[in-house]
């Protein structure tokens, strides 16, 4: 069987947190009834003239900046032509040949180009097969037409379904970090379609692509992704050719197949662009890219860059804290507390990115954010310092994490209320591993033969009579010591 490698490039429409819309004074909602929020430009009316959203040209700018774009100094909108009813005009006002950022790079994934445009109405298909047919019918909510978009267009440098959906999240953060947009996934502020292709491993040929559309969430992204390389291969192996063409991702786990046709790109559609009359070109001035430049703070691959060269965290620790900003912003605060023992930064890391944020996802309504939780970033660092400096066992500090996840406090106080205070190396603590020894006869006789795996009941029992306190390195110390190894 042939070994084959995906290629992947990414185009992603983010809503911009604009006031109003791009070409009109219509404000900007969600959820607001149906045709509510429509004007005469925005629907195409007859004689109404649109001008650009100035705020949208600023958060423009700051994309391209924040992905290393070449901003352009002449920037122009064109007529985008094809009828749907969704758009009222007849065409869409986007950007052809001459867009506002060209280039770029982030992560490790290039950029191809940034251009602003407006957004569609949302057409509702009404009936009981969710397509259109003879007797269903659709209907067209306004409200979304004309609203401002940035398209990101990259090139097609991702190699897995596991890599896109990692880059997406960067992506959303940085997005999030600058103030551009919410991009809500599920309010459609961020949307994106992803082109695939496969080809034999070690070939540079690139295959047929194909455009999968409506994936809504980062795992229906990776999953449709993986339905569709999978798709493509097949075809492959079986000696057949894959179509250009845009598919439909189905996530429903009944959906079989889960990859279907909406229309065939074997053709080029001919979108007859030409500059749009209405409305005068872009200037980029000076005083635009300053503004621009000054609204920007940290983004999320220089404080990963930060967190691991400065601070000292491992790579995987710095991308997981820089790359969700709720998790990096507590870090920092719970680096900066004041507490005694200070906590040491990686071991920080790890207990706020995997002991913390597993008890918040069991449920406790912060939606994995531990800055919603009772769980305060001085708490967290003064159980962290308490651990590191052995005051505390680690079994003894996760029932303290579980008393603060539930109630909030003081980790000091709740060791002292609990008597959860480590043991030391003492005559209690060798008289706790004698008796463990005298209960485990078996398998102290195969630790001490070579047998070094056999020392859990060994260790379970001296933490049970210790209710947690005592360190396990120091136990096994003992053990060994007893035993004459």
């Amino acid at each position: 069987m042939t070994a084959y490698e995906p290629v992947i490039g990414l185009e992603i429409h983010i809503q911009l947190a604009t006031r109003t819309k791009m070409f009109c004074g219509c404000e900007l909602s969600f959820g607001e009834s149906p045709n509510t929020r429509t004007c005469p430009v925005c629907l195409g009316l007859p004689g109404a003239l649109p001008v650009a959203n100035a705020r949208a040209i600023h958060f423009g700018l700051m994309i391209g900046m924040a992905v290393g774009s070449e901003l352009a100094p002449r920037s122009i909108f064109h007529r985008k032509n094809y009828f749907y009813p969704d758009l009222p005009k007849g065409y869409q006002i986007s950007q052809y040949d001459e867009p506002l950022c060209l280039g770029g790079r982030l992560a490790d994934v290039r950029i191809h180009r940034v251009h602003l445009e407006e957004d569609a109405a949302k057409l509702v298909h009404v009936g009981a097969s969710g397509r259109i047919h003879a007797s269903d019918a659709s209907i067209v909510d306004f409200n979304r037409g004309g609203t401002p978009l940035a398209e990101i267009v990259t090139e097609p440098d991702l190699r897995s379904a596991e890599q896109a959906g990692e880059w997406l999240r960067l992506l959303r953060t940085t997005m999030r970090q600058l103030g551009v947009s919410d991009v809500n996934m599920e309010e459609g502020s961020l949307r994106c379609d992803a082109n695939i292709s496969v080809r034999p491993a070690g070939t540079t040929e690139l295959g047929t692509k194909t455009e999968l559309k409506n994936m809504n969430s980062f795992r229906f992204i990776e999953r449709g992704i993986r339905a569709e390389i999978a798709r493509q291969e097949a075809i492959l192996e079986s000696g057949g050719r894959v179509a250009q063409e845009t598919l439909h991702y189905d996530p429903r786990p009944n959906a079989h197949p889960p990859i279907t046709s909406l229309r065939s790109k074997e053709e080029a559609h001919d979108y007859r662009y030409f500059p749009e009359p209405d409305l005068v070109p872009v200037a980029v001035g000076q005083e635009m890219l300053d503004a621009a430049r000054a609204a920007m703070g940290e983004l999320p691959a220089a404080r990963a860059e930060r967190f691991e060269h400065t601070i000292g965290l491992s790579p995987d620790s710095a991308r997981q804290l820089a790359f969700r900003a709720e998790l990096g912003d507590y870090f920092e605060q719970a680096l900066a507390a004041q507490v005694d023992p200070p906590p040491p930064p990686q071991a920080l890391a790890n207990w706020i990115a995997v002991d913390l944020l597993a008890r918040l996802r069991d449920g406790e309504g912060t939606g994995g954010d531990p800055n919603l939780s009772r769980v305060t970033p001085a708490a967290m660092a003064a159980l962290c310092g308490l651990a590191a400096a052995k005051r505390v066992s680690v079994g003894a500090a996760r029932q303290v994490l579980d008393r603060l996840v539930a109630a909030g406090g003081d980790p000091v106080a709740i060791v002292q209320e609990e008597g959860l205070a480590a043991l030391d190396g003492g005559d209690d603590l060798a008289a706790v591993v004698a008796a463990a020894l005298a209960a485990n006869a078996d398998a102290a006789e195969r630790v001490k033969t070579g047998n070094a795996k056999a020392i859990g009941p060994i260790v379970g029992y001296v933490m049970r009579e210790t209710k947690g306190r005592a360190d396990g390195g120091e136990v096994t110390r003992l053990v060994n010591e007893q035993l004459g190894i």
